[in-house]
Order: C-alpha cells, then structure tokens, then sequence
C-alpha cells in the first residue's frame, strides 16, 4: 500500500515538475502563458477559417462579417508570438490573410 502511495506522489511530482518545465520555456523565449494559450486556440480557429477562405465568394455577408472578426482574433494572437513557432502554418495564416483582404475590398467596393 505505501509503495502504491509512494507511486503515486512520484507522478504528481513528475506532472508538476513537466508543467513548471513548459512554464519555464514559455516564458524564456519571451511571452506570456495567456498568449501561447491564447495562439494556440487561434491555431483552431485559423485551420477552419482557412477551409471557409477557400469558398469565400460564396458567403455572404453575414458570414463575411463573421470571417473578418475571427480572422483579425487569429492575426492578433499570432503576433504575440514569434515567427519561428507558427512557421508551419505560415502557408495557411497567408491563405487567410489574403482572403481577409480581399473580403475588405469587396465591402469597401460595395459600400
């Protein structure tokens, strides 16, 4: 029973000790906790919001709306963060940028 109980606190222990590790390097390449979790949601967000970019002519302009707010959330959150961890969706946050601006002249011109 002891040894069970002995296991036991050793994992806690480890967990914490992974936990406070993840912390550390968070918070020596230079951010926030808030804002890695934050990016790491928008991360979420920018891989739906790059399927929709895919058929934005086809929105409408509820939907367009919707799409710009979502979408500057995501370039807000992605700016708090270095380059170097978001390099691999580069290709994506580009795809929905330019979709974003495309969806700012269509209701600029439409206005």
């Amino acid at each position: 029973m002891t040894i069970l109980i002995i296991i036991i606190y050793t994992l806690f222990l480890i967990i914490f000790a992974l936990i406070g590790y993840a912390i550390m390097q968070i918070k020596l390449a230079g951010m926030n906790v808030k804002d890695f979790w934050s990016f790491i949601e928008a991360n979420k967000t920018l891989d739906k919001l790059y399927k929709l970019s895919k058929q934005y002519q086809q929105m409408n302009a509820g939907q367009q709306i919707i799409f710009l707010a979502q979408a500057e959330n995501v370039f807000n959150a992605f700016d708090k963060i270095p380059n170097a961890i978001w390099e691999e969706e580069y290709s994506k946050y580009r795809q929905v940028l330019e979709t974003y601006r495309n969806i700012r002249v269509l209701r600029w011109a439409e206005q």
